[in-house]
């Protein structure tokens, strides 16, 4: 059905929240604010982890958004590599792609080189193409500035390319890109946040993506 098929990474192929708590917990109880619960961070997840920084205490001190996401990777980063696990259905689908001769990429907001020592670690490095992360764009999603770099090192148009995100980030992203979309509803936005993007189709997990796209 597609050239290209590109992915977000949190909460569309993996699930990194214990890690991703830990970091928010450290970092904000760090700098005098209360410790989050664990569904209030999961919230967040998706943004920028400056903008997640001020979403949860109003601080848009530049500064402080910097010291928040150096201390956040003090605790984080070597948990992510470590503990981070792929959603159900994640390696069967870029296997599946793979094996179909579709090209594949990651564009998140979490660091490129993060997620590739995670792929690693899974033995998956070889199933995705191309990772961008936040450190290699200087605008982040909804702006299409990664995808439309990934699709031009894999010689795609973005017209036969899909991007699949949990996020309407993900799906703004998409949209400035000129690409398909698929919403996979597998973190904490819900499928009627997605209807004012047009998505070709809404996944309840991977399983279901895979299907539709007849692998």
């Amino acid at each position: 059905m597609f050239k290209a098929v590109c992915f977000d990474f949190d909460y569309t192929l993996a699930d990194c929240t214990d890690s991703i708590v830990a970091g928010f917990q450290h970092g904000l109880t760090r700098l005098g604010w209360p410790s989050p619960d664990r569904e209030t961070v999961r919230k967040t997840v998706g943004f920028m982890l400056e903008d997640s920084y001020s979403m949860l205490t109003g601080d848009l001190d530049p500064a402080r958004q910097a010291e928040f996401r150096a201390l956040f990777t003090e605790v984080a980063r070597e948990l992510q590599i470590k503990d981070t696990v792929l959603l159900p259905g994640g390696e069967e689908l870029l296997r599946g792609l793979k094996e179909h001769g579709v090209k594949t990429a990651i564009v998140s907001t979490k660091r490129g080189d993060t997620i590739q020592l995670i792929l690693e670690r899974l033995g998956l490095a070889d199933a995705v193409e191309l990772v961008v992360g936040s450190a290699d764009v200087k605008r982040p999603k909804p702006d299409p500035e990664g995808l439309l770099f990934v699709l031009d090192r894999l010689g795609v148009r973005p017209r036969d390319a899909l991007f699949c995100g949990d996020t309407i980030l993900d799906a703004g992203a998409a949209q400035n890109a000129g690409t398909r979309f698929a919403a996979v509803l597998q973190g904490t936005t819900p499928a009627e946040a997605f209807e004012r993007f047009h998505p070709d189709h809404i996944s309840p997990d991977l399983w279901d993506l895979a299907e539709w796209l007849e692998l």
